[in-house]
């Protein structure tokens, strides 16, 4: 999908940058795979506020995404492609035939890059390397991209499922395979995992400008104010004679250190990675 530039004709258009999406399904979801979602504010069940930043937004129904792809051997069509509110990727219908009950089976998957409607999509064991096609991560050739991959065997994608994302299979060892993920870290994942062939759709998506504040209202985003334009007694950056910098560690309202800080507590999966993202920062 191409990026689509307007006039400046006001100036909320003036520097506005979208995703051209006339090339998606203009109609509403498949009732069946849409489930009713509800907004919370950012408020817990005694209705405290726990996730700042939260509140509006247009309503949206929850697409029942196929993470899984465990239908083997079942050639499905792609009959159209979507708009998810829920995620940046694109979403595909897939229409695998009729089942044992007369109708059709469908299901929705995440869209990947040159996957158009008409298109034939199948996952097994071992498939053809095409967009789309599903199979196991130690069945694919060395060097393949792939998206939606699996952390543990049947659980169902949980790696490179946002807009433009996607892994490499750099290797084998033991059972195992040796992916590179889009930060630059190397890890192992279990050859029995799951994966679908391709890059993740709508890689423009970074590129897009939303033109003005009103446009993050919709999508359920508050304005957040800076620590530094706040008193002492609302942030540990507040306070100050002039223009602060908020002084030399950042931390969160609370006083835990932000801003590049590691926040990560479970440890189990660290036998995996191989090389870290954090080992040798990209330069450029």
């Amino acid at each position: 999908m191409a990026l689509k530039h307007y006039n400046p004709t006001s100036p909320a258009r003036r520097g506005l940058i979208l995703i051209d999406r006339s090339g998606l399904f203009k109609g509403r979801p498949i009732k069946a795979l849409t489930e009713g979602k509800q907004k919370t504010g950012g408020r817990n069940n005694k209705g405290h506020v726990t996730s700042r930043g939260i509140a509006g937004g247009h309503k949206q129904k929850y697409r029942v995404i196929d993470f899984k792809r465990r239908l083997w051997d079942v050639d499905g069509t792609v009959e159209r492609i979507e708009y998810d509110p829920n995620r940046t990727a694109f979403i595909a219908l897939v229409n695998y035939g009729a089942g044992e009950d007369g109708k059709d089976r469908l299901a929705y998957i995440i869209a990947p890059q040159r996957l158009g409607v008409g298109d034939k999509v199948i996952a097994g064991k071992k498939t053809d390397v095409k967009p789309g096609n599903a199979m196991e991560m130690g069945q694919m050739p060395v060097g393949t991209i792939v998206h939606n991959v699996e952390m543990k065997p049947g659980k169902g994608g949980q790696i490179a499922r946002s807009a433009g994302t996607y892994v490499q299979v750099v290797g084998r060892d033991r059972g195992m395979v040796i992916v590179r993920l889009n930060s630059g870290e190397q890890r192992y994942i279990h050859a029995n995992c799951m994966a679908t062939v391709g890059a993740v759709s709508n890689p423009d998506n970074q590129n897009t400008n939303l033109g003005k504040a009103g446009r993050n209202r919709w999508k359920g985003i508050r304005p957040l104010t800076r620590g530094v334009a706040k008193n002492p007694v609302d942030h540990p950056h507040g306070g100050g004679e002039g223009r602060t910098s908020g002084g030399r560690h950042p931390v969160t309202p609370w006083g835990k250190p932000t801003k590049g800080a590691r926040t990560r507590h479970n440890k189990s999966t660290d036998k995996m990675i191989i090389r870290s993202r954090h080992s040798t920062k990209r330069k450029g």
